[in-house]
């Protein structure tokens, strides 16, 4: 389990975060704005705002340009939320929905846990370890009882089923994450994700999503006049010398080039 408040993050818009989720996240925003995206929505959360994001997504987090950005947030592990459902025998009830974002209804005690924090916490915002189940369990606690249908999400603990492979991928391919984990949460093994892939894309899957992200980059630039610096992270890139050498490679010429060359015809 863990806790983080996050120092404030200055300057151009940052990729707070961008992986998959593997426990159930709670976030809490104590200052500025944070932007997420998983694959399908965008969500925006604003100071004093939380949420919850389901394990076994992708999501991608970003601060608000030029604003100072502190969060807090709790990772519900697996092995704690089973104790957590012996120790209680709470009630399951059905939860249907399959957004990666879950909205808490707003009350007035998760600020009030939030302000509680203060004296079981370290200036790393840690929670010191005597307190940390006490603190993890009188928040689950909290969103339970405002939410009851939240133990079907808490106390599901089966994996990610076989799903339409290609469907998921033209949602998901701006993820920088692994293959294995495209496959898990396809509901595959490595090898048969890689069989299936080949047989929907005719290409294996590293070079599919270069080519799939470079296409997508070529119409974000001459259509939307973007800038190579401003969408090679968004398109999962980690480094913009990387992504401006794929794209002359596939396209014969760089970004600058395509820019230079829309400003030259519409000159005429």
């Amino acid at each position: 389990m863990s806790i983080n408040d996050e120092q404030p993050c200055m300057g151009k818009p940052e990729r707070l975060m961008e992986q998959f989720i593997p426990d159930h996240v709670f976030l809490y925003v104590t200052k500025g704005t944070i932007f997420c995206y998983d694959g399908n929505k965008s969500y925006t959360l604003k100071e004093g705002e939380y949420g919850l994001m389901r394990k076994n997504y992708l999501a991608r987090y970003y601060s608000e340009k030029g604003s100072p950005f502190e969060r807090i947030i709790f990772c519900f592990e697996e092995a704690f939320i089973r104790s957590f459902q012996e120790k209680y025998k709470l009630t399951i009830k059905p939860y249907s929905h399959t957004e990666a974002y879950v909205r808490i209804t707003p009350n007035d005690m998760i600020p009030a846990f939030i302000a509680s924090l203060k004296p079981y916490t370290n200036n790393a915002g840690k929670i010191d370890a005597a307190f940390e189940d006490m603190k993890y369990e009188e928040l689950l606690m909290i969103l339970l009882q405002q939410q009851p249908e939240l133990t079907g999400l808490f106390f599901d603990y089966a994996q990610p089923g076989k799903i339409n492979l290609e469907e998921f991928m033209h949602r998901n391919y701006k993820f920088n994450v692994n293959i294995d984990r495209f496959a898990y949460l396809t509901g595959r093994s490595l090898s048969a994700f890689k069989r299936d892939f080949k047989a929907i894309f005719n290409d294996t899957p590293n070079q599919w999503l270069v080519k799939r992200r470079l296409q997508e980059a070529y119409i974000l630039i001459e259509q939307n006049n973007k800038k190579a610096s401003e969408i090679y992270v968004e398109l999962g890139f980690e480094d913009l010398s990387h992504f401006s050498y794929a794209f002359k490679k596939l396209f014969g010429l760089r970004p600058t080039e395509v820019t230079a060359r829309m400003k030259h015809n519409a000159s005429y």
